[in-house]
């Protein structure tokens, strides 16, 4: 099956071609507050309308790497319609990300600051960019970069009555912040190897056979090398993951090649 999948992936990389990409900044006025971000349009923008308009993922970097070093995962989500925007969360002035107590409890200032981005960055590029369907939002985060959009998913999933504008959720091994336990959001949770999450952040055999979430370990991934400067095998495991979840790939096939 996995090789069926992979070939799922590569089919639609062969129409990549023109890439149109740009860095910006944009400023939160409210928080006093600069974000980098990397947008990567659609191989052809054209495509996408007010009719019909195209996906959006928002990505968020692991704690201390660059949002622009998941490129790897930008290529194939572009090749099939997608905008891509790439998130800075960590500014020089920002406080270090906490390293003892309860984790859970000492690091919620860092993950409610990035919520509030993921939000920023929505609204403002929602005003911007009005062919692109900012109302059924991917999210993609790894390690402490998927903590806040977990954070964020759980934050709206809770509000009773409101409507989440996420999607879906793709976390690369974060580790603190509980996986959202809803029927409203499509999760998708893919593990490295080396490390545990906590306890209670990822769903029980149980809960995942109740609501829409996947769970998939590659065996030999190391946390740290899930970005554009980890070995290609795993760039290539990631990326195919990754398309496959988002283009309607059932859990069972998902999590049936890391068999």
């Amino acid at each position: 099956m996995k090789k069926v999948l992979m070939m799922f992936y590569l089919w639609g990389g062969f129409f990549a071609s023109v890439s149109y990409a740009t860095e910006q900044t944009l400023f939160d006025q409210s928080r006093n507050r600069s974000i980098p971000i990397k947008i990567d349009l659609p191989n052809d923008p054209t495509n996408c309308s007010l009719e019909e308009p195209c996906s959006v993922a928002l990505v968020s970097a692991g704690y201390g790497v660059a949002h622009t070093d998941y490129q790897f995962l930008t290529r194939p989500l572009t090749d099939i319609g997608f905008m891509v925007v790439a998130i800075g969360h960590e500014l020089p002035s920002d406080p270090p990300l906490s390293v003892s107590g309860n984790l859970y409890e000492t690091r919620q200032e860092n993950w409610k600051r990035g919520a509030q981005t993921l939000v920023f960055v929505k609204e403002t590029l929602q005003k911007q960019y009005k062919n692109y369907n900012f109302n059924e939002l991917v999210l993609i985060g790894h390690s402490n970069g998927g903590d806040i959009s977990a954070w964020l998913a759980n934050s709206l999933s809770s509000n009773t009555g409101d409507e989440s504008f996420i999607r879906s959720l793709v976390t690369l091994d974060h580790r603190r912040v509980p996986l959202p336990r809803t029927d409203l959001i499509d999760v998708f949770s893919i593990r490295a190897s080396d490390f545990a999450a906590d306890k209670g952040v990822l769903l029980t055999d149980e809960e995942r056979s109740t609501y829409n979430s996947c769970e998939t370990t590659i065996a030999k991934a190391k946390h740290n090398d899930m970005t554009d400067g980890g070995p290609d095998w795993l760039k290539q495991e990631l990326a195919e993951l990754v398309f496959n979840f988002v283009v309607g790939v059932s859990c069972d096939l998902l999590e049936e090649t890391m068999l």
